[in-house]
């Protein structure tokens, strides 16, 4: 059963969801864009929560600055990378190691932005990161990129467009696709279950 909880960032104070592990592992779940209705209780979000619970993992979901109870504004992307090194920080207190990042949309941005600048999680799992609709040049130099989950059907992170930019990844990061499913994987969530279920981590 889920934990409301509340994490304290730098300046603001975040609203989360905590489910706990049976097991080791857990991870931290960031939500979509913000401006466009982003919020810890998205289809994918939650689709996130289901699977990893299923894995028998800790599972974090909660706001970005901004949104529903959590303090602050929205960050642009930049400052919501402080929200996410809170919320892993909080997780390492209730959940034994390894902490995975796992970020749809938005959200993937954050992940994969907070790596990229040094935050020392685990690695992390993208989810449809929005490479037609954020500046993502540096998404191959991301360290610890665990795997990706896109659609085939995508218009904001189109996977050829995708493919050809993680190409020459080292150490090469694989995506699974998602058939049939656009950004919002309505009608597609058991497909985007079972991927990031059965994935070896």
């Amino acid at each position: 059963m889920e934990e409301t909880v509340l994490i304290t960032g730098p300046e603001v104070t975040l609203e989360g969801r905590l489910t706990p592990g049976a097991g080791a592992g857990g991870v931290v779940i960031t939500h979509p864009h913000p401006r466009f209705g982003g919020s810890m209780d998205n289809n994918v979000v939650w689709t996130a929560v289901r699977a990893f619970e299923s894995r028998g993992w800790a599972a974090l979901r909660f706001n970005f600055r901004g949104v529903g109870l959590s303090t602050g504004a929205y960050g642009g992307g930049l400052e919501e990378v402080a929200d996410l090194a809170a919320a892993l920080n909080f997780l390492r207190g209730r959940a034994p190691g390894p902490h995975l990042l796992v970020g749809y949309s938005f959200g993937a941005y954050v992940a994969a932005r907070a790596l990229f600048q040094g935050l020392a999680g685990t690695g992390a799992v993208l989810i449809s990161p929005p490479v037609a609709f954020m500046e993502m040049a540096w998404l191959p130099e991301t360290p610890h990129l665990k795997f990706m989950a896109a659609g085939d059907r995508d218009e904001i992170c189109p996977l050829l467009d995708l493919q050809a930019m993680m190409a020459g990844a080292e150490p090469p990061v694989d995506i699974v696709v998602i058939k049939g499913a656009d950004h919002f994987y309505r009608g597609r969530e058991e497909e985007l279950f079972r991927g990031l279920q059965n994935y070896p981590l």
